[in-house]
């Protein structure tokens, strides 16, 4: 088959050696598989002098799908990073009742685990090159010689096969390829196949890995359907206001820059940031008014008004009675008279707690102390017969928390998910490309002026990209939807509010800058929070905004 090499001194081998160790050192950095298919062919063609080539992997579906295509004379370029869809469909490996295929040359190459060198497809016998001369009829181009290797792994497997096309002289010719084109190609093949095995392994152990992160945070969702979609919505904010802050060429941040490994890196904190939500009680999480746990007690309260409307009417009976039954009795006028007012002022209590039991914005020390007031001021028996206090010590706590629905105590269970959270994270024994995961995800409810939790750090002790992520778990929960206590504000009002947190030392300053001056806030709105929120925004009513400085 190779009668016609070419001359020996048309190439120099020491130095086509030297570039074959050249693409193997290069291989084995490029972490991208498309980019990583395409340099092995492109690579294949170099050291060869082919003038065409396509790259081939073997599918689960036993076929072999064309990856990668080029030729230079034709000027085609298809697969890989061109964006280009190879429209032809894969080649099959076995026939329908079984049997191997051996009539096409990148099939016999892989059944037989051997390169096949061919001078001139039109002379030679064996293969059915019919598709071959469609293209060339179809073209006007001429197919001749063909070098077809398998590319096998360490682990002896096959995993792809590498076809070039046309070799070229010195001159430019086509001629066959020469044994030392198959050697080297055999070589680099073996190279790219171990390059491509460890990509694929290592991209396997990643997804395997970001499976189980999905896993963790999917039980979150599970127990606390009203955080639900927290775990994704923080590390996409996060995203948007690093890669914001990457290419913004103003400010005193302008000089931050992250590659491709530092990005994966804030990912992967990202999506674990609230992992230690785990051990967090489902109804602390859940907590959506003052009085609830298991269910909202708020309604035991409701039967003990009842309760007590019942023995207002029957003492109200009781006077009618003594006085002989008469209606129009003064006696009895009296009594018609104190019970209405009695009723009406059970009624005013009892819609007083259940506001009070909603939660949200403060409330007033007035109204925390009508809440102690109506808790002595009504007496009844519970069900052991024993006269007590209308509400219970831990009713009068739950029902004066003056904002939100939490207590000291739930607040501080609430808060320890982020030791947990920073507990796990830094038990794990990270690669080196993750080493800052547990920093940046277990600092998020950390304050620039030191007042934060869990280790009270500041700004200074903290990494910019740390910093992102509490920005955006403070604006993703002032946006979110989906919470039992309260609903998703508009995008003004939570500008105002983070504008606010600016102000008082809780969030980084020259973030906030970014945010506003890249319009993440809109980036994020448009993507995440619904059409009703997002309303019209006066930069000059947002505490803490600055114009950008000139570039």
């Amino acid at each position: 088959m190779n009668e016609m090499h070419r001359p020996p001194d048309s190439v120099n081998l020491f130095e086509r050696l030297e570039q074959l160790n050249q693409v193997g050192v290069a291989l084995s950095k490029q972490t991208d598989i498309n980019r990583l298919l395409e340099a092995i062919l492109l690579a294949a063609k170099k050291i060869t002098n082919a003038d065409g080539g396509t790259l081939y992997r073997v599918t689960d579906e036993r076929t072999l799908k064309f990856e990668i295509m080029r030729n230079d004379t034709l000027k085609i370029a298809m697969g890989g990073t061109t964006g280009v869809a190879i429209p032809f469909p894969p080649i099959n490996l076995f026939q329908t009742d079984g049997q191997a295929v051996n009539t096409m040359v990148v099939a016999y190459a892989f059944h037989h685990d051997t390169s096949v060198n061919i001078a001139d497809a039109y002379i030679e016998k064996g293969f059915d090159f019919s598709g071959t001369k469609n293209f060339d009829k179809k073209t006007g181009y001429r197919s001749q010689s063909f070098l077809t290797v398998p590319m096998k792994n360490h682990e002896n497997e096959i995993i792809g096969v590498l076809q070039l096309l046309n070799a070229k002289d010195a001159n430019g010719e086509v001629c066959p390829f020469s044994p030392e084109d198959q050697q080297l190609a055999e070589s680099l093949a073996s190279q790219a196949a171990i390059a491509l095995t460890n990509r694929l392994l290592i991209n396997h152990l990643e997804n395997l890995f970001e499976s189980f992160i999905n896993l963790i945070n999917a039980a979150i969702d599970d127990k606390s359907p009203y955080t639900a979609g927290h775990c994704e919505r923080v590390p996409t904010l996060t995203m948007m206001l690093a890669e914001a802050v990457n290419r913004c060429a103003i400010g005193p941040l302008k000089n931050f820059n992250m590659n491709d490994k530092d990005r994966y890196e804030l990912k992967i904190a990202g999506l674990l940031h609230d992992c230690g939500k785990v051990t967090t009680p489902v109804h602390v999480v859940d907590k959506a008014t003052k009085l609830h746990t298991i269910y909202d007690r708020i309604h035991l309260v409701d039967t003990r008004f009842e309760v007590i409307k019942r023995d207002a009417e029957i003492l109200y009976l009781k006077a009618t009675l003594e006085s002989g039954g008469k209606d129009n009795s003064q006696a009895a006028q009296h009594a018609a008279r104190d019970l209405e007012l009695k009723l009406r002022g059970i009624e005013e209590d009892r819609e007083f707690l259940r506001n009070s039991n909603i939660g949200g914005e403060a409330m007033k020390d007035e109204d925390l102390a009508r809440v102690k007031q109506i808790a002595s001021r009504y007496r009844w028996r519970d069900v052991s017969g024993n006269e007590t206090d209308f509400l219970t010590a831990d009713e009068v706590e739950n029902l004066t928390i003056r904002a939100g629905t939490l207590t000291g105590a739930e607040r501080q269970i609430i808060n320890h998910h982020i030791d947990v959270t920073i507990q796990m994270l830094e038990a794990l024994p990270w690669p080196k490309h993750l080493k800052n995961v547990a920093e940046y995800a277990g600092g998020h409810h950390e304050r620039m002026d030191g007042k934060g939790y869990p280790r009270g750090l500041t700004r200074d002790q903290m990494s910019v990209q740390a910093r992102c992520m509490g920005i955006a778990d403070i604006f993703e929960a002032l946006t979110a939807k989906d919470r039992p206590y309260k609903k998703g504000k508009t995008l003004s009002e939570s500008l105002f509010i983070l504008g606010k947190f600016k102000l008082n030392g809780h969030i980084d300053p020259d973030l906030f800058d970014v945010f506003m001056w890249e319009k993440v806030y809109l980036t994020y709105a448009e993507q995440c929070m619904d059409r009703h929120q997002i309303d019209e925004i006066d930069l000059s009513k947002v505490p803490g905004y600055a114009s950008p400085p000139a570039a």
